[in-house]
C-alpha cells in the first residue's frame, strides 16, 4: 500500500499534462501511487504515461464527467493513506508532499496545505505571496476560500476524506471550498509555508460564467448555515471577467460589489473599464508580488525550464 495516493484527473491536455506528471514523480517522498482519471479525453493521455512511470493507473471515463466526479472515481480507486489532488496543468515543488506529511505529523492534523505562486503557459511566475496560516484559513473558511490553487494545494488522510465524502459534482467553480469547509470540521489543517505549488494559468481554465462563484456561493451558504462574503465572491467574478478580457461583465460584477459596500471596487470598476492590461497577463501586476517569495519558487521552476519531458520537448515547446 503506498503513503500517498496522488488523483489526478484530467480532460485533453496531454502537452500539460506530461510536465504535471514529471513534477509529480520527482518528489523525494518515492512512496506514492498515482490515479489518472483521464476523463474522456480524444489526446490519448494513457499514451503518456505509459512511457514514464509503472506508479501510475490511469482509469478511463468513456464520457467527461466534470472534474469532481473524475476526482471522486480517483479517490474510490486510491490506496494511500493519504490522498492528495493535483490538476493536470499544475507543477509541484519535489518536496511538497515531504514537506507536508512533516507538517502534519508534527500538528497532529489529518489535512494540510501550502503556499503557491501563479505561473504563466511558458512557466513564469506571474504573481505570489505566503499562505494564511492554519487559525486564519478555519476563521475564513465561512466567508471565503482562503486556500489557493484549488485542489492542487492540499493532502488529506484518506480516513477523514472517506468520513466527510468527495467531491460535490454539482459545484463547478467552489467544489474545493465546499470539500475544504467539510474537512475542517475534522479539525484544523497542517500548513507549510513555503511556495511549493505553481498554479498555471492560461486560457483553458479562464471561467466561461464567473457568475457561477457567486451563485454557488451562494448555494453554500444555504447549505452550511454559514456567513459568506459575497461581495468577496462579486470580486473574484470580476477578475475573472478581467482575465477573459470581458470588461462589461468585470464591472456589472463590481457593481454588485459596491451594491454590498464594497466601495474600494469603484475604483476597480474603472480600471476595468480604461486598463490595457484586461485580458492579459499583465493583469497580475495587481494581485501583489512578494519578490523573496517568488525567488524561492523560481528555484525549483529553474528544473522545468530546462529540462526536457518523457515527449523529449522543452516545456515551451508548442
Amino acid at each position: 500500500m503506498p503513503l500517498v495516493s496522488v488523483v489526478v484527473p484530467s480532460h485533453n491536455r496531454a502537452r500539460l499534462l506530461r510536465r504535471t506528471l514529471q513534477s509529480i514523480l520527482a518528489q523525494h517522498l518515492t512512496d506514492l501511487e498515482v490515479v489518472l482519471v483521464d476523463d474522456g479525453s480524444t489526446d490519448d493521455p494513457p499514451d503518456i504515461t505509459a512511457e514514464v512511470d509503472p506508479r501510475i493507473v490511469v482509469i478511463r471515463n468513456r464520457e467527461p464527467s466534470g472534474v469532481s466526479a473524475a476526482r471522486n472515481r480517483g479517490i474510490a480507486a486510491a490506496h494511500g493513506d493519504w490522498i492528495a489532488f493535483c490538476d493536470d496543468d499544475d507543477l509541484w515543488s519535489p518536496d511538497k508532499l515531504s514537506r507536508q506529511l512533516m507538517a502534519a505529523e508534527r500538528a497532529g492534523a489529518g489535512w494540510a496545505y501550502t503556499g503557491d505562486v501563479n505561473i504563466d503557459d511558458k512557466l513564469h511566475v506571474l504573481s505570489g505571496g505566503p499562505p494564511w496560516d492554519p487559525q486564519d484559513v478555519v476563521a475564513l473558511l465561512p466567508r471565503w476560500n482562503p486556500i489557493a490553487s484549488g485542489g492542487s494545494n492540499v493532502m488529506v488522510r484518506s480516513e477523514v476524506l472517506a468520513a466527510v465524502g468527495g467531491f460535490d459534482p454539482s459545484l463547478r467553480r467552489t467544489e474545493d471550498w465546499d470539500l475544504w469547509i467539510r474537512i475542517a470540521r475534522t479539525g484544523p489543517p497542517a500548513c507549510v509555508r513555503e511556495p511549493l505549488v505553481a498554479y498555471r494559468f492560461h486560457m483553458g481554465n479562464v471561467a466561461i460564467d464567473p457568475s457561477e462563484m457567486v451563485n454557488e456561493a451562494r448555494t453554500l451558504a444555504l447549505r452550511y448555515g454559514i456567513p459568506v462574503d459575497e461581495t468577496a465572491m462579486q470580486r473574484r467574478a470580476a477578475w475573472s471577467a478581467l482575465r477573459a478580457g470581458r470588461r462589461l461583465l468585470a464591472v456589472r460584477h463590481y457593481a454588485s460589489a459596491i451594491a454590498g459596500g464594497d466601495v474600494r471596487s469603484i475604483g476597480r470598476a474603472v480600471v476595468a473599464l480604461v486598463h490595457p492590461a484586461v485580458g492579459n497577463d499583465r493583469l497580475f501586476r495587481f494581485a501583489g508580488r512578494d519578490s523573496a517569495w517568488i525567488a524561492e519558487a523560481e528555484r525549483w521552476l529553474g528544473a522545468f525550464a530546462t529540462d526536457t519531458g518523457p515527449s523529449g520537448a522543452a516545456p515551451n515547446d508548442p
